[in-house]
């Protein structure tokens, strides 16, 4: 798994970033090698034709991408997001599909209506009179991948309860699906992240996953951990681009009247130093929060909480501090540092964003129900 994920990166992922990051173009490259590697069945099951590893690998893998691509591993996260959901619930074809590498998915979840609170979703599912198919209607206001996938791991009120939540596979070509305005974003610029609009959208009752009203339990019991974690790696990952960058030019770049490079100033290596210990620091959250998921501490909630929050803040420090040491060759587009400095811009405001983590530790650490 690591040599040809290793030969992907070197050979698909890594020549074509600048592209993607310039034109704004969903990483299709890297999207079909990824898949004839086996790695979009990274997770899926053995049996069903996968390579059965679990999020730990995951983990490792989104960070390698993102360290190269912050789009494309940004589309691999929302990809393994989906696809744990589809492994404990979906049906067994669209699962062998994943493990073939045949199938990319993601998630569908934020919304007009409630915005960050991906929880709590405000669009409509219901029963077709005479029929078992069932009726979506939805305005999502972003989604990774959109218009991009073979299906959608899709939020809803439930049928019986509008203040309950259901989940549902959607196809990605369902009639009715629209995307009324292409993504051109400031940072992870080709990760399509565009708003999808659902009128009428017909899916059959099998097409549920899990339970009716049984969304927020998957939402908070198997989505929210692997989000956190592999969206936490992906920032990891362009931490570490940015530090590993801004030490190799500060290393050659030299000033001849002087007769010593950037990095013989102190100052210099001092910022270095700060950018290695943040994003050292936040590989240590991320690391802890796996074991504690699979040695399922006490802490365990409080972790998953805190490592996004902490990767978000960490990278949007360490890509700061990387433009201020490289100075202007960082505005450089070929430098790479001022596309890693606007992609880690998305951690903070990525749903459940900065803000209402720092809520939600909070009140776990007070001892307090979170969403009460």
């Amino acid at each position: 798994m690591m040599d040809a994920l290793a030969r992907i990166i070197s050979e698909t992922i890594e020549p074509n970033a600048l592209a993607v990051d310039r034109d704004g173009t969903f990483p299709h490259a890297a999207i079909e090698a990824l898949g004839r590697a086996g790695l979009l069945g990274l997770i899926s099951a053995k049996g069903a034709g996968g390579m059965g590893e679990g999020l730990r690998a995951a983990a490792w893998a989104v960070e390698r991408v993102g360290e190269a691509c912050g789009s494309t591993g940004m589309v691999l996260c929302m990809h393994y997001c989906a696809a744990a959901v589809i492994e404990q619930h979906g049906p067994w074809a669209t699962r062998q599909e994943i493990a073939a590498g045949r199938h990319l998915s993601t998630l569908a979840f934020s919304e007009v209506g409630s915005r960050s609170h991906f929880w709590a979703p405000v669009s409509t599912a219901k029963l077709v009179d005479g029929s078992d198919s069932i009726r979506l209607d939805a305005d999502k206001s972003w989604a990774t991948s959109a218009g991009q996938v073979d299906s959608y791991v899709w939020s809803s009120r439930s049928l019986a309860s509008p203040t309950k939540s259901t989940l549902w596979l959607v196809p990605g070509k369902a009639p009715g699906l629209t995307y009324p305005a292409p993504f051109d974003g400031l940072g992870l610029r080709g990760n399509s992240s565009s708003p999808i609009q659902a009128r009428n959208v017909l899916v059959p009752r099998t097409a549920m996953l899990g339970p009716d009203g049984g969304g927020f339990d998957i939402m908070m019991g198997n989505v929210l951990p692997h989000f956190q974690v592999l969206s936490s790696s992906c920032f990891l990952g362009i931490m570490d681009a940015a530090t590993k960058k801004a030490a190799a030019h500060v290393a050659k770049t030299r000033l001849s009247h002087l007769s010593q490079s950037l990095a013989d100033l102190a100052t210099i290596r001092a910022y270095l130093a700060r950018m290695r210990l943040k994003t050292d620091m936040v590989r240590g959250l991320l690391r802890d929060t796996l074991d504690a998921m699979e040695e399922g501490r006490e802490d365990t909630q409080l972790r998953v909480l805190e490592v996004k929050a902490g990767a978000a803040e960490m990278a949007t420090e360490v890509t700061e501090l990387a433009m201020r040491v490289c100075g202007g060759a960082a505005f450089r587009k070929e430098a790479g540092l001022e596309r890693h400095f606007r992609d880690a811009r998305a951690a903070s405001v990525m749903s459940p964003t900065t803000d209402l983590l720092y809520d939600f530790i909070g009140k776990a650490a007070a001892g307090m129900p979170l969403f009460e």
